[in-house]
């Protein structure tokens, strides 16, 4: 009776272990659309087993000594997709771009900061996490000729003086009297002297 039992305690065969779920073949890049820079991201999960303990995806940008992680959203039927905008950039409701990571507006001129998010400039890769994580490459967006990632030149530069004078008080404008004010003087001394000497002779 017992050899049947072990014949079949032989053929049995146990189930393999479950897959564990994967975002391997998610992915990131960074674009510049009407000088506005953004994250793309494109996040896939498989899970065949139903092993993923959660569907909701963050983004972490580490560097710096520094580390900032962002809500993406929940994956859907294994899928993720969208834009958000790079941290430190802002946009206005006519769709101009209004801020950029490591500059602040001082006084209507752009100027560079350690502060709103400039250390994300600088990242190589960032993470990206469910239940499983996994790191991609990611970089700031660099300036191009048709879409800027920085302020322009010439909003970050201060108006200067066409002249060195106006620094020291002396205008333009009131260089020609103080010049017909030093011949006057001088014309009236040479009248004195030439009095002065006649008189004596």
């Amino acid at each position: 009776m017992l050899a049947p039992a072990a014949a079949h305690a032989e053929d049995y065969v146990p189930p393999p272990p479950p897959v564990a779920p994967s975002i391997a073949n998610s992915s990131l890049s960074s674009v510049c659309v009407a000088d506005v820079p953004y994250i793309s991201y494109d996040i896939t999960l498989v899970d065949p087993d139903n092993q993923a303990t959660s569907h909701t995806a963050y983004l972490t940008l580490s560097g710096g000594g520094q580390s900032e992680t962002f809500l993406l959203g929940e994956i859907v039927d294994g899928q993720l997709s969208g834009t958000m905008l790079w941290p430190g950039a802002s946009v206005g409701d006519d769709g101009q771009p209004t801020g950029w990571p490591g500059w602040m507006l001082v006084g209507g001129t752009w100027v560079q900061t350690d502060g709103n998010y400039a250390w994300t400039r600088d990242v190589t890769s960032a993470l990206i996490t469910v239940n499983p994580e996994t790191t991609v490459p990611l970089s700031y967006p660099p300036s191009a000729p048709d879409c800027l990632t920085s302020p322009s030149d010439s909003a970050t530069t201060t108006s200067s003086s066409s002249s060195g004078l106006a620094s020291t008080g002396v205008s333009q404008a009131m260089l020609p009297i103080g010049i017909g004010s030093i011949l006057v003087i001088l014309a009236g001394l040479a009248i004195f002297l030439l009095r002065r000497r006649a008189s004596t002779h």
